[in-house]
């Protein structure tokens, strides 16, 4: 299953949740009307026997309605509240299981060795790089992904986790969150989290009716207290019902996870392992928190033991994921013992990557061309290298800066800083009357290195920094923001680079920051966003192809590869920022299975002349990000 197949099953598992949330519903209706009419008398049909038929004569349909609508309420008030509050994405989860964001700068061996690994598997899937929260209390081993969104993502590790895995073993556990992270799983994971929680209200209820009879007489409370238990059966089978939905829509996942997390890598041992010390762990991937069963769907190996949860179960067996993935497995769990920081520090200084040269051949550029929808949503261990090389070819001082929430914004102001020195000095007067205290000195600090920074180096940073800028508070992001686009509007034009920084930066923060919402409405055809596409692919052509003889030519090619009939090549002068935003955010609508056939089109225009540079496969990059489908840089590039 490719990225979009993926993309699209996670669409389908959304509408199977739907369906089995509202046949739950239906289920607690009916349970809850019965109990109430039989234990208040609604039924009663006093010596003659009850039937169907006696059923149908004296059932109460004003009581019926009343009490569904009662059922209906709480349970989609408390699905609403509980979604409204987890709104904030990944971090409100997260921080629900008591996990601590790990700082950037953190001189723990473990903590460092997990940043580093969730860094290098962002850049190398294109990605934003997620925050990382620790549970620090858990000892037990697992992990989790959760968010609603690659750029609101959040990657959460037990102290277990960090502590007693290899990095082999924690880049499988990492790559196999990636994968839920690429293929839209996390999404449907808080929709969960928030649907169920409305129907185990309904439980809640019966216990504090139960409490409330505890004190005090009253001639109705055997009805009363028959009431509350009946709830809080009631709530018992809304249990019964989430842990069928969970697992329902929660297995097969897993196997999938496993799977990418093994073609990420290239190398089933360290996901392997890491299950085999789950099942050699005294504590095995348990965890603690009293939050933890509402989460039990999203971390990498079962973190609750019950008895509902053997029937029931969100994940695979053990040993049963261990051999798909081991077929030579001798069943045999090693002891678990702690990974010394010592080890790790020396291993990572043993393994300096090389530097690769950039190539612009032909060939090249047909590999890329041909590979490149393949690379989508996924990664490989080609790219985890050329990720470990991007990250150590980055200036050191602009890589700590990039990690650190102020010099985060130091390092994007730079990045659109004008070498013109009328506009240079317009744009650093902004930053000296309206930039935060002391970021006017390390922007001029820092400016000399980011001026002479190479192109194929300039979107990982970005990536990089998008944690950092993350931590903003709300006040912090909306003066960045305002900022920012001053600088870039500074010289009354935007170029393209400035125009890919603003939509893949903005669009994932302002969606963490509550500026847009999260919420998806797909599109279902291409035809109806041809204008549309008609900018975009203009665009392109415009910027792309520099022979003028060939551009009719190129575009014809593009038209061929979408197949919607004749588009129009409007001419530069109609093709605006303003409209070009439009376009992408409209196009970004599609439904998933519909952006190959876009981006195949956009790949011939780039690669019509049988050649790309940086810059167009860097602007190709920001184009599928825009499009939600992550794009990561290619080891030739």
């Amino acid at each position: 299953m490719d990225f979009f197949q993926a993309q699209d099953a996670a669409r389908r598992n959304t509408a199977r949740l739907v369906i089995f949330f509202t046949l739950a519903v239906l289920s607690l209706i009916v349970i809850t009307n019965l109990l109430v009419m039989v234990l208040f008398g609604f039924l009663e049909s006093g010596n003659e026997a009850i039937t169907l038929s006696v059923i149908a004569d004296r059932f109460n349909w004003p009581v019926f309605l009343t009490i569904g609508a009662f059922v209906v309420l709480v349970i989609f008030g408390g699905s609403a509240y509980k979604t409204m509050a987890l709104s904030g994405g990944g971090t409100v989860v997260a921080e629900s299981l008591g996990g601590r964001l790990i700082s950037q700068n953190t001189t723990d061996f473990h903590e460092r060795k997990a940043l580093n690994v969730v860094e290098e598997m962002a850049l190398a899937s294109g990605t934003p790089v997620p925050l990382v929260y620790l549970l620090e209390n858990e000892q037990g081993i697992n992990a989790f992904a959760a968010g609603y969104t690659p750029g609101d993502a959040v990657i959460g590790l037990t102290r277990g986790t960090i502590t007693y895995l290899t990095r082999e073993e924690l880049q499988g556990v990492i790559a196999h969150e990636f994968s839920h992270i690429l293929h839209g799983d996390m999404r449907l994971n808080i929709r969960l989290i928030g649907i169920l929680h409305g129907i185990l209200l309904i439980g809640l209820i019966g216990y504090f009716v139960l409490r409330s009879m505890r004190r005090g007489s009253n001639k109705n409370a055997a009805p009363i207290m028959g009431l509350g238990l009946g709830l809080l059966v009631i709530g018992y089978a809304g249990t019964f019902f989430g842990n069928l939905i969970k697992a329902s829509v929660s297995r097969q996942r897993e196997f999938l996870a496993d799977a990418s997390a093994v073609q990420f890598t290239r190398d089933n041992s360290g996901i392997a392992g890491a299950l085999k010390k789950i099942g050699g762990h005294v504590q095995g991937s348990g965890l603690e928190t009293p939050q933890a069963p509402s989460m039990s769907h999203a971390y990498f190996s079962t973190g609750v033991n019950s008895f509902m949860q053997s029937i029931f179960a969100t994940h695979p067996p053990l040993d049963i994921r261990i051999q798909r993935i081991d077929p030579q497995w001798d069943g045999i769990f090693p002891p678990v013992t702690q990974e010394p920081g010592e080890e790790y520090a020396s291993t990572e200084q043993t393994r300096p990557p090389s530097k690769e040269e950039v190539v612009k051949t032909t060939a090249a550029g047909v590999i890329i061309a041909s590979q490149i929808l393949d690379r989508i949503g996924s990664t490989s261990p080609e790219q985890l290298d050329h990720a470990v090389t991007l990250v150590n070819d980055i200036p050191q001082n602009i890589r700590d800066a990039a990690r650190d929430p102020y010099g985060a914004r130091a390092v994007i102001y730079c990045l659109v800083i004008n070498q013109q020195p009328d506009i240079q000095n317009k744009q650093l007067q902004q930053l000296i009357e309206f930039g935060d205290s002391g970021i006017f000195e390390l922007v001029q600090k820092l400016l000399p290195t980011l001026t002479s920074l190479e192109t194929r180096l300039r979107l990982p940073l970005i990536d990089m920094a998008t944690p950092s800028l993350r931590q903003l508070s709300e006040a912090q992001y909306l003066l960045f923001k305002k900022n920012l686009l001053f600088l870039m509007h500074s010289d009354s034009r935007i170029d393209l680079f400035e125009w890919s920084l603003q939509k893949i930066l903005l669009r994932h923060l302002d969606r963490v920051f509550g500026q847009i919402s999260t919420g998806v409405t797909r599109l279902e055809s291409l035809k109806t966003v041809k204008n549309h596409i008609n900018v975009l692919l203009s665009m392109l052509v415009h910027t792309c192809v520099k022979d003028e003889a060939e551009i009719n030519a190129i575009f014809e090619g593009a038209e061929q590869e979408l197949g919607l009939g004749t588009l129009v090549l409007l001419p530069p002068e109609q093709i605006t920022i303003e409209n070009l935003d439009i376009a992408v955010d409209k196009l970004a609508l599609l439904k998933p299975l519909m952006k190959p056939q876009l981006l195949k089109a956009c790949l011939a225009i780039i690669n019509g002349d049988k050649k790309y540079s940086v810059e167009e496969m860097e602007l190709m990059r920001a184009i599928a990000s825009v499009l939600d489908c992550p794009l990561p840089p290619h080891p030739l590039t």
